[in-house]
């Protein structure tokens, strides 16, 4: 198990981790996710022994590894450059970790041989890294960082500089990838669709602070305070007097019986629904309908009450 306790980092007025404590269970995916300059890197390589903290500890096991070096720390890297070796083959990049262990050549070879049939590149060992797609490279650095048996890999965005079709192709794979390996794992994003398919939980960061984490269904429903439901994309949130509360999107049914009268100011076909915008007593929402409506057009919306959660103060 790995642990961030109270851990704090500071870049000389900038405060990029905020007392942030942060569980890794073994097997565990953890994703990070948040805007761009919230911290996530930060929270990495203090994780990997990278970053040194202000304040705070690393344990590692239930023993305290926060001024171990990273070398002696199980982890592995990944980040959104794949930083191969040019000079050096598909195999020898994926064996470089092995050799640095003092593995010979013989296990080198079969590990290397086990890792890209792992990732789906069993064919690939005397490739020159010039002939490698965008996704192939990253495949090889996935390979090269899982060689070694890390008992933590560390993931900085991997996929950002892939296409949406690559993104969401790497995206269904890893978990299951991950698993077959038994490694934990902590994998950065700022994109939502990619932390929920990923991962186990989510930590949602803001300004050097984790302010939610759990699994990706329970965030969702309830992301607790107004920052983290509006950086999930909650458009909905109002305060009636009784409290403030986010009201999700998927929340609203046509009803000659419900209780929101609304007016339509907005009406998007989006495939599978209806984006409809309105006007209420409550404010502007948006919510996702099975038909559409003319702009104008009174309509009366019942709200599923499961899918409304209370917001905290921020």
């Amino acid at each position: 198990m790995w642990e961030l306790r109270d851990a704090s980092v500071r870049f000389g007025s900038t405060t990029a981790l905020d007392g942030v404590d942060l569980r890794v269970d073994p097997g565990e995916i953890v994703v990070i996710l948040g805007p761009s300059g919230c911290g996530k890197s930060t929270l990495l390589r203090a994780l990997a022994g990278l970053q040194p903290l202000d304040r705070g500890n690393v344990w590692i096991d239930g023993r305290d590894a926060t001024r171990e070096p990273p070398h002696t720390r199980g982890i592995g890297l990944m980040f959104q450059d794949p930083t191969l070796f040019p000079h050096r083959t598909v195999g020898d990049n994926v064996a470089f970790g092995l050799r640095m262990l003092g593995w010979d050549r013989a296990a080198r070879a079969d590990r290397v041989a086990e890792m890209l049939d792992l990732v789906g590149l069993p064919d690939f060992a005397a490739r020159a890294v010039d002939t490698l797609s965008g996704g192939e490279a990253q495949r090889v650095a996935l390979a090269r960082s899982l060689a070694p048996g890390p008992r933590l890999l560390l993931l900085d965005e991997p996929w950002a500089a892939l296409d949406r079709t690559l993104r969401d192709r790497l995206t269904a794979e890893i978990p299951a990838l991950l698993r077959s390996t038994g490694t934990s794992a902590v994998h950065v994003t700022h994109d939502h669709d990619e932390a929920f398919a990923i991962a186990d939980r989510v930590a949602v960061m803001h300004r050097g602070r984790v302010l939610r984490v759990a699994p990706p269904a329970e965030l969702f429903a309830d992301p607790r305070t107004a920052t983290v439901a509006r950086f999930l994309g909650h458009e909905n949130i109002v305060d009636d007097g009784a409290g403030r509360r986010v009201i999700r999107r998927d929340a609203a049914s046509v009803d000659e019986q419900g209780e929101l009268d609304v007016r339509v100011t907005g009406c998007r076909f989006r495939g599978d629904h209806h984006d409809v915008t309105v006007a209420s007593d409550l404010g502007t929402l948006r919510f996702h309908l099975d038909r559409g409506f003319a702009i104008g057009a009174a309509v009366r919306l019942h709200i599923d009450p499961d899918r409304v959660a209370p917001l905290a103060d921020d």
